[in-house]
């Protein structure tokens, strides 16, 4: 859109005024935020409607994207940034003596996901409106999202993450008119209505009122505007006198309060069914009656629909789609098949079994009767027609959905829709040689690949102007519109003034992130060192305890010879672990035991430092990841789906260190042998020791002296404060035979480690290299991802 500056100055001013009753050198971060945002939907509103009209007029066929996270992170830059007058409101700020920065700190992160499953989920949404695909996002309005995390003592403190705030959501629209009914527990029984069909009649059951708040998806520059509907739970107004108490209330307001409550007991698996199925239904029930207005025949469907399942928690979708059409609307079954499997897709993001959702089979009937006799029905047939064609029983019991007393909705997002995608070249392999094997050999055709990607823009133009700015002075800024261009950078690749330029860079991040270390923790460190940087979601396989035991080593090491020469070195972690998991929670309390005695050791002169920067989420990210070094990428191979943390840190110059897996192989492929340090088994040597059942952590203790000493830390009172914790972590290493093969991996660690010291001593040659995987990151775009689904799975059309 086209303003100018005081134009924008007088719709802010007269904004405030009216809203706030306010001058602008009085008001507050959080008015002036409240104000501009404001003014921002009014520019956006007109747009907004003429592209819900053009959809409706022209009957396009909408894709509608189901995630139970959404993780967007703030929303005011990225708006003015795709509407294009981010630059415009700076100067009308700077004219108006309004720090900028401040009010874009005065907004909360929406907090509706949790890491890279949400994060995805969230690029989607934008490169959907920018690449001007029709794509509605499908979720849940958290009231206060996971949690927010506070280090206390060295442990994770889980605190409600009120990211409403006093404000609310100031993007959210409420959609009364679109709200639906959801129905929940009671008795089902089928009878036969006048012209002899069997009908379900319902007696007992809890009906809730599901009420949707749409949240505008911005394209970048070119007036699209999505939408991301997002559901909250109200007590209908007939049904008010069944809730006369607060408890009973909070009982329903916990529907959509949090996001993964606990479910290590029955109430909170029960809780996590009930969003799952609330959000599921809420948005399939207002997708029928949208399509229905178009005045075209249901079981078509298909043809201007596709819902797309994002992981198995919205995999009943299958399953209430059925119940809809044929319950609620009276298609036959075989129609009614046709058009769900038609309609539906599902992105697997686990190689994991174990964790591919299933939910307990009398939970379910108790909490969704109806859906579970349609599953029922749907397996019946199923197995029946796999008998009819031959397939042996071990096939027939490997794929079917209700089994051993459980309804496994992997299985039933396979079986019920058309597609079935990995995250990465390699994990979509492994589903087809190992956990979808089954599956593979029923349905080839189902089978596709698309890797993940990221949205460059939040990552370089709003995360890392300088970056933008410098790559901007080299090639022009064309690559902000069409991010392929970033690949004529290579020409500069020994260009002096270049390498030179872009090391700068890096560094004025560095200095950020150190003022902000310096600010939350008291310790200042030098950006001459190595930042080395591994933030995502704190779990075992991701293996931020190898990189733990890597850190112990270079302590000891320091402590024999403080004199050691090596390059300075700054870990930084930052992670969230689930409230469930214990042994999680015992690593990040081990990180903080083992920074609290590091960073107090003057003895180590300067050379090393460990920090646990808490409650990480995007904005936190926006800091963190332009000012890395190092990207840690270590997973065990095999493991990690795709990751998109290793494409952020590549396209603002880090240097991944990584295992063969996920998106990494990928990454290497782009950027060549020569610009990323692999360490570590690769899958074939992983799954060698699965199958032989050689693998005993114990004897490489027993052995290596090295390892040894580095175990033995963790109970032998070196590192104070974590004795439960450190034995914990002991016991998982040696006793319980070392999950993850972090013994196995530690050495090859170790020397990529020491790989990445000398590489970096080599200014020159350290800058070459991280300009190479700046120059080669357009690979890896949210847009060409979302261009892939959009052809291959979606059928969509611009």
């Amino acid at each position: 859109m086209t303003l100018s500056k005081d134009q924008f100055i007088r719709d802010f001013k007269d904004t405030l005024h009216e809203e706030q009753l306010i001058k602008v050198s009085d008001a507050t971060p959080t008015e002036l935020f409240a104000a501009l945002a404001k003014v921002i939907r009014k520019y956006y509103t007109p747009l907004w409607l003429e592209r819900n009209r053009s959809l409706t007029a022209n009957k396009e066929k909408i894709a509608y994207y189901f995630s139970i996270e959404f993780l967007p992170g703030r929303m005011l830059e990225t708006n003015l940034l795709n509407l294009g007058i981010l630059d415009v409101v700076k100067e009308g700020f700077a004219e108006l003596g309004v720090d900028f920065e401040n009010v874009k700190n005065a907004e909360h992160d929406m907090a509706l996901g949790n890491g890279g499953l949400g994060r995805l989920a969230a690029a989607f949404m934008d490169s959907l409106a920018t690449t001007g695909y029709p794509g509605f996002g499908n979720g849940l309005r958290y009231r206060y999202g996971l949690f927010k995390q506070k280090i206390i003592d060295g442990y994770q403190v889980e605190l409600p993450d009120d990211w409403f705030g006093s404000l609310g959501n100031v993007w959210e629209i409420r959609k009364e008119h679109d709200a639906v009914d959801v129905r929940l527990f009671g008795d089902v029984y089928l009878e036969q209505n006048q012209e002899g069909n069997l009908v379900p009649t319902y007696q007992n059951s809890q009906v809730l009122r599901a009420v949707p708040y749409d949240v505008p998806q911005i394209g970048f520059q070119n007036d699209t505007i999505n939408n991301l509907r997002l559901w909250d739970v109200e007590i209908p107004e007939d049904q008010e006198t069944l809730y006369p108490s607060l408890e009973s209330r909070r009982a329903i307001q916990d529907i959509t309060a949090i996001l993964y409550p606990d479910d290590s007991t029955l109430e909170g698996k029960q809780l996590r069914l009930i969003q799952e199925y609330f959000m599921t239904s809420a948005g399939l029930q207002t997708i029928i009656k949208h399509y229905l207005k178009q005045g075209t025949p249901l079981e078509d469907i298909y043809k201007k629909v596709s819902v797309h399942i994002n992981d198995t928690h919205p995999a009943v979708a299958p399953a209430e789609f059925m119940r809809l059409l044929v319950d609620d609307y009276g298609l036959e079954w075989d129609a009614a098949w046709k058009a769900t499997v038609n309609t539906m897709s599902y992105t697997n993001h686990t190689i994991m079994s174990e964790a591919l959702e299933k939910w307990d089979a009398e939970l379910f009937k108790k909490v969704l009767p109806r859906v579970y006799q349609i599953i029922l029905e749907i397996d019946n047939r199923f197995v029946a027609e796999l008998g009819k064609a031959g397939y042996d029983a071990h096939l027939v019991n490997n794929t079917r959905i209700v089994k051993d007393d459980q309804i496994h909705m992997a299985n039933l997002a396979i079986i019920g829709g058309h597609s079935v995608n990995g995250v990465a070249k390699l994990h979509t392999e492994l589903l087809k040689e190992d956990t979808l094997r089954s599956f593979y050999k029923l349905y080839p055709e189902k089978f596709n690949n698309k890797t993940n990607g990221i949205v460059p823009r939040r990552w370089t133009q709003i995360a890392a102007p300088e970056l933008s700015s410098a790559i901007d002075q080299f090639i022009g800024d064309d690559w902000r519109s069409h991010i392929h261009s970033l690949g004529g950078l290579e020409t500069y690749l020994d260009d002096q003034q270049a390498l030179e330029t872009f090391y700068q860079v890096k560094k004025d991040a560095k200095e950020r992130l150190a003022n902000y270390i310096k600010e939350t923790t008291g310790f200042q460190v030098s950006t001459d060192a190595i930042f080395d940087v591994q933030v995502k979601r704190l779990h075992a396989y991701k293996r931020q305890l190898l990189n733990l035991l890597h850190i112990i080593k270079l302590y000891l090491d320091l402590k024999d010879n403080p004199d050691k020469d090596m390059v300075p070195r700054v870990f930084i972690f930052g992670a969230k672990a689930a409230p469930g998991y214990h042994f999680a929670k015992s690593v990040i309390k081990v990180i903080n035991e083992l920074a609290n005695l590091i960073n107090n050791d003057d003895s180590l002169q300067g050379k090393l430092h460990l920090f646990f920067l808490e409650n990480y989420n995007v904005s936190l990210a926006e800091l963190i990841i332009p000012a890395a070094d190092v990207s840690e990428q270590i997973s065990l191979a095999s493991k990690e789906a795709s990751g998109t943390s290793n494409m952020k840190f590549m396209m603002t110059g880090a240097i991944t260190l990584a295992t063969l897996d996920g998106a990494n192989i990928e990454i290497k492929d782009e950027v060549g042998d020569d610009n990323i340090v692999i360490f570590g088994m690769d899958k074939d040597a992983v799954y060698d020791h699965y199958r032989l059942n050689d693998y005993h952590s114990r004897d490489l203790y027993e052995n290596d002296p090295i390892i040894h000493r580095v175990i033995d830390s963790f109970v032998n009172g070196t590192i104070p404060n974590i004795q439960s914790e450190g034995m914990e972590i002991y016991e998982a290493l040696i006793q319980h035979n070392d999950e993850y093969f972090l013994l196995e991996d530690f050495h090859s660690y170790v020397k990529a480690q020491e790989k990445i010291g000398r590489l970096y001593r080599d200014k020159k040659k350290w800058a070459r290299i991280s300009l190479t995987n700046i120059a080669k990151s357009h690979k890896f775009t949210a847009d060409d991802t979302i261009e892939q689904y959009a052809k291959e799975i979606w059928e969509l059309k611009k």
